[in-house]
């Protein structure tokens, strides 16, 4: 056996390296050969996920192009599948504490201080300060609901500023407000936030406002398109 080989072989299942990531893609390959495929199929598929010395003879012969397009053909869904299953992992490897998916109402100063100071350190909170009736209020709260179904990790939150017993510190000259924390700190503080787009605007401009700041965490990962490729196939 030569040394390459036996390198890639003696490598552990989690090695992270170029060398490692091509033994978990052809282990991946192999172990996911439908049974039903053809016998010749399959031992072309193994002799190709599964190189050795013994092999040799039959590597080095001359393809027909009648087994290049079946190799080829399955390994364009092998690769998908296996893009897919990776994705997915990595997600959830990634995914942490509660999911919100929508606006929370504050009802007190008290209320207020328990969310910043209690929630998962790893959980961004977003609270908007409004009051009824203050331009740009009613228009961030819509916004607001929209970026809470698309960023469920993050817990965005609104209060009436009257209801945050400092109605004085929080006048209409500085509404809306938004302010966002992280593991109790104050790392945004926006005042009149409305100020910084259009008067019409809509949630990916907060968006785009907030992402600017690096407050936004990456969107949830979505597999429609290749469950829909999938969909598409003819096995």
């Amino acid at each position: 056996m030569s040394s390459v080989n036996q390198e890639e072989e003696e490598l552990p299942a989690n090695f992270t390296g170029p060398k490692g990531v091509i033994n978990d893609w052809r282990r991946y390959k192999l172990d996911s050969v439908d049974q039903n495929v053809p016998q010749r199929k399959r031992e072309l598929l193994r002799q190709m996920s599964n190189p050795r010395d013994d092999d040799k003879e039959r590597q080095n012969r001359k393809m027909s192009a009648q087994e290049y397009e079946l190799i080829q053909n399955e390994d364009e869904r092998c690769l998908k599948r296996y893009r897919k299953q990776c994705m997915q992992e990595m997600h959830e490897r990634l995914s942490f504490g509660p999911k919100f998916e929508c606006v929370h109402e504050l009802e007190s100063g008290e209320a207020f201080l328990e969310v910043i100071e209690k929630e998962h350190h790893l959980t961004p909170v977003v609270v908007h300060i409004y009051q009824h009736g203050v331009k740009g209020c009613e228009q961030m709260n819509s916004c607001l609901d929209c970026l809470a179904t698309e960023y469920p990790t993050v817990k965005f939150c609104r209060i009436d500023a009257v209801a945050t017993g400092a109605a004085e510190r929080f006048s209409s000259e500085v509404l809306p407000t938004l302010l966002v924390y992280k593991a109790g700190e104050l790392l945004g503080n926006f005042l009149a936030i409305t100020k910084n787009f259009n008067e019409e605007f809509f949630a990916t401009d907060v968006e785009a406002f907030l992402n600017e700041y690096g407050l936004l965490p990456e969107k949830e990962f979505s597999a429609c398109a290749d469950d829909e490729d999938d969909a598409g196939e003819v096995e």
